[in-house]
């Protein structure tokens, strides 16, 4: 189908701007968790790119919680005209790790096993500033397991997820 059947509209861009992962990566080896979280929230340490791609912000972190913020925009729409899910999933995924890794000492990783999502309502950019917030409902040293939720700008909960994560030497 060409742009002129389509009723072309004009192309819209998006430019992501990130800072070199290994900066944090190597931090992340030497802190602990909480220590590294709190550094990636007051801006000491540079984000990683997902937060960047995703429009995400480290908020918040204490122990066994973190909360970030995000603006869906256009770029995470689906076929149909509303965000993603994947988008509210990797959201979610990400608030899950960062609740766990906030449990973590220095020299410990983690990475996600599974991942249950649970949508309630639809996403637009009409939705405004969505806040996630990731709980760790039990710290361990091989698994750890996790719960959180989105709610949009207006407070309204958008999607929960609960998640299993495998905590390893790095």
């Amino acid at each position: 189908m060409s742009d002129e059947s389509a009723g072309s509209t004009p192309a819209r861009t998006k430019t992501v701007t990130w800072s070199d992962p290994a900066i944090s990566a190597e931090a992340a080896r030497s802190m602990s968790g909480l220590d590294f979280m709190h550094a990636l929230v007051d801006g000491t340490l540079p984000p990683p790119p997902i937060l960047a791609l995703m429009n995400l912000e480290a908020a918040t972190a204490e122990t066994g919680e973190v909360t970030f913020y995000c603006t869906p925009d256009e770029s995470h729409y689906n076929p149909i005209g509303t965000v993603h899910g994947g988008f509210v999933c990797t959201v979610l995924d990400s608030v899950l790790g960062c609740a766990v890794q906030t449990t973590l000492p220095a020299g410990t990783g983690y990475t996600s096993l599974e991942i249950k999502v649970n949508y309630l309502r639809p996403l637009s950019t009409s939705s405004g500033r969505l806040t996630a917030i990731g709980r760790v409902t039990k710290p361990g040293r091989r698994a750890a397991f996790a719960e959180g939720e989105v709610r949009d700008a207006e407070g309204r909960l958008v999607a929960t997820a609960s998640s299993t994560l495998l905590v390893f030497a790095v």
